[in-house]
């Protein structure tokens, strides 16, 4: 990637004068801002105490014999008037520790005060992450976590955590039941109120500093510092821009034109939570398809306050470094930028543990082991894969070797021959993507052939 690489890597250190946010296209779901003030205690944990934009962090305790649901071992936690939330979530100390058991989550309503039933939390988020090795993945801070769960406006929750039940636990019945994970914490997350974040001063020298401006920078071979969007090119001048950005295209004849990108900014990213500086690859060779997880309860114009939960929940909760997919979609096929540091560039993510090295990952929101996935997401996913792809030269339909990191299902350092475009669970033995939208990539892989120019 001729001065395209070689800028991206050094992102954090160019100074660039910010300038005022586009104007909101009406198409453009409302953005969100998070606060930049959180109360933390002794221990640096978050406490109850709640601001627009937060994350409070609860204890879960051991219940009483006449709330436990069984003989095992069962964890939880009833509060009513707590704060308002909208997603929830379970962590614990120890990330390479599997919760083997059961979580569900009720929740009260704020605007009719009534309590939901009870829903169960993906548990085995483990999936996810850095590669073993990386510098955020041995950091000593990152913790174990169920996935993040949306539930909307909520003022109260009752959780309950039971070792060695249900679908996800292991063994056979008379065998000892396995212990909870320890530190079990609820995460209660607010993902802030509507409005995107302040741009920094107009000061060149901050984009060396400001992670605002450092991620504007990441972006502004695109659209200009500060848009809400990156927006749709035809093909002719997705070409020309690939000319631009890559410098000699031979072998990059194929592209799909660049699909409208909602920015971080557009969603309401609050980059004082990340760390800062980015983090890259060489090279873009195949896409890994995921989902949230996170229930399909959520509409599409709620999908930037989703992000920004999922976002706070990676970094405040799980202590990752960003968001770990690199790009979003919604039921409605709107894209969204996930982890800074370019939508152009080789970001690495957090999203296929073992194969985040020249790979990005694309997360549909919602949970698909047995809905179906719309027809909008699934072109949405076709279209930023062929422009994507097309940047580095990959073929949709083809198939591609890259190095494991390290897994359950290959060892560190194997030679792994995947799908150009793979679901998580070609990489790492997961249920992610959900059933239903696996069955879907076959369809994903032509269609994003066909927008490049593919016969």
């Amino acid at each position: 990637m001729r001065g395209f690489l070689s800028s991206s890597i050094g992102a954090t250190s160019l100074g660039v004068t910010c300038a005022a946010a586009l104007a909101l296209s009406p198409a453009l779901p409302a953005a969100a801002a998070s606060a930049r003030a959180e109360r933390t205690d002794a221990t640096g944990r978050v406490d109850e105490v709640a601001v627009p934009g937060s994350t409070r962090s609860l204890p879960l305790v051991p219940l009483s014999r006449e709330r436990a649901l069984g003989p095992a071992p069962e964890q939880g936690l009833y509060r009513v008037d707590v704060q308002h939330f909208s997603l929830v979530g379970v962590v614990w100390d120890d990330p390479g520790t599997e919760l083997e058991g059961r979580v569900q989550v009720r929740n009260r309503s704020a605007a009719t005060e009534r309590w939901s039933g009870w829903q169960d939390v993906e548990t085995h988020d483990e999936d996810d992450g850095a590669d073993p090795g990386t510098g955020e993945g041995t950091s000593g801070r990152v913790r174990g976590a169920t996935a993040p769960l949306w539930v909307g406006d909520s003022d109260g929750v009752d959780v309950r955590v039971l070792a060695g039940s249900g679908t996800t636990a292991k063994g056979r019945p008379g065998d000892p039941v396995p212990p909870l994970p320890s530190g079990l914490r609820l995460e209660l997350v607010d993902p802030g109120d509507g409005a995107p974040p302040p741009d920094p001063p107009a000061n060149g020298s901050l984009a060396q500093t400001d992670p605002t401006a450092a991620a504007y920078a990441a972006d502004a071979d695109l659209a200009p510092v500060g848009a809400l969007e990156i927006p749709e090119l035809n093909r002719r001048d997705t070409e020309r821009e690939m000319s631009r950005l890559m410098g000699d295209s031979a072998g990059r004849k194929y592209i799909g034109p660049r699909p409208r990108i909602v920015t971080r900014h557009g969603w309401g990213a609050d980059e004082s939570l990340r760390k800062s500086g980015f983090a890259y690859t060489k090279k873009v060779k195949a896409v890994f398809v995921h989902h949230t997880a996170s229930g399909n309860k959520s509409t599409c114009a709620q999908a930037p306050s989703v992000i920004r939960g999922i976002y706070r929940y990676h970094v405040k909760s799980m202590h990752w470094r960003d968001i770990g997919y690199n790009f979003l979609v919604d039921k409605c096929g709107h894209i969204y930028e996930g982890r800074a540091g370019g939508a152009a560039k080789a970001v690495r993510g957090a999203h296929t543990l073992g194969f985040n090295n020249n790979s990005m990952g694309i997360a549909v929101i919602g949970s698909y082991a047995s809905a179906k996935p719309s027809g909008a997401a699934l072109k949405a996913i076709a279209r930023l894969a062929a422009w994507k792809l097309g940047l580095y030269g990959a073929n949709p339909r083809g198939k591609t070797y890259l190095t494991s990191g390290g897994g359950n299902l290959y060892p560190k350092g194997k030679n792994v021959r995947l799908n150009v475009i793979s679901g998580h669970r070609d990489g790492f033995s997961t249920s992610c993507p959900g059933k239903r939208l696996y069955a879907k990539l076959g369809t994903a892989r032509s269609s994003a052939a066909r927008y490049q120019g593919r016969r």
